[in-house]
């Protein structure tokens, strides 16, 4: 009888041990797997897209040029507040004949630029936000703002100098805005306050009567024929005929015998 009940202490030994080694599995779940990060947003390359996007190969080389480029693209890709920019077509620059961009400084130049943007991505539908706030601050610093009006939609942009509108839509895929613009954006803070309209031309004189056109009288009412060719009622001298003189002179014979 001794075996079977070495069998069944070892049995329960057993079973003891293996529920033992099986609790902190059951008590201490295994942990779930860290959430994957989320992926960056894609790099936009402003220089591609101003190369494909339409006529604004004079606009791109002047960004290349003062290096301006460089600052927009690191408020587009390393900043969270994105970038519009306003690109003028390339016959806004070749229309433009005054003021001139040729006596600029570079350092003019580079503000000018600068003045194309807005330090924030800004959609369609945020410009009519925007007119209501009044002067709009630029990248080129706090004294060159431009000023915007939203006319049923379709959306205004004043300058000092230019007064234009955005004309079509180039990219508008946040952080990054393009909109074209027909003028090139001339700020106040460089070129000054612009010149007055010049004044609407005088309506022209009214054209005096020739001999050849009838005579008026003061009530500007031209005189009727009839009343033109009734003779004067006033004596002529060159009236007296012949026998006028004849009779004059026996009267004089006849004082002269008596």
């Amino acid at each position: 009888m001794e075996p079977p009940t070495v069998f069944l202490v070892a049995a329960l030994l057993v079973l003891l041990s293996s529920s033992t080694d099986a609790q902190p599995s059951i008590l201490s779940p295994t942990p779930a797997p860290a959430p994957a990060p989320a992926p960056a947003p894609d790099y936009v390359n402003l220089t591609d897209l101003l190369t494909v996007a339409g006529p604004f190969h004079t606009f791109l080389n002047y960004l290349e040029q003062t290096k301006v480029i460089e600052t927009f693209q690191n408020e587009a890709n390393n900043t969270d507040e994105g970038i519009t920019i306003f690109v003028p077509k390339d016959q806004a620059f070749s229309s433009l004949k005054k003021p001139s961009l040729s006596n600029l400084t570079q350092d003019q130049f580079k503000s000018l630029l600068l003045f194309h943007a807005l330090p924030h991505y800004y959609s369609l539908a945020e410009f009519n936000n925007l007119s209501k706030v009044g002067p709009v601050n630029t990248m080129a610093g706090g004294q060159y703002t431009m000023n915007f009006t939203d006319v049923t939609g379709t959306v205004h942009v004043s300058s000092g100098w230019a007064n234009t509108k955005i004309s079509s839509s180039v990219h508008s895929t946040e952080p990054v805005a393009l909109y074209q613009v027909d003028k090139v954006l001339l700020p106040e803070a460089i070129f000054g306050t612009p010149p007055p309209p010049s004044p609407a031309p005088a309506p022209a004189p009214d054209i005096a009567p020739t001999a050849d056109s009838p005579a008026s009288d003061v009530t500007g009412k031209g005189s009727s024929p009839k009343a033109s060719a009734t003779p004067s009622a006033s004596p002529d001298r060159n009236n007296f005929g012949p026998l006028n003189y004849l009779g004059l002179a026996i009267s004089g014979c006849l004082v002269m015998l008596f």
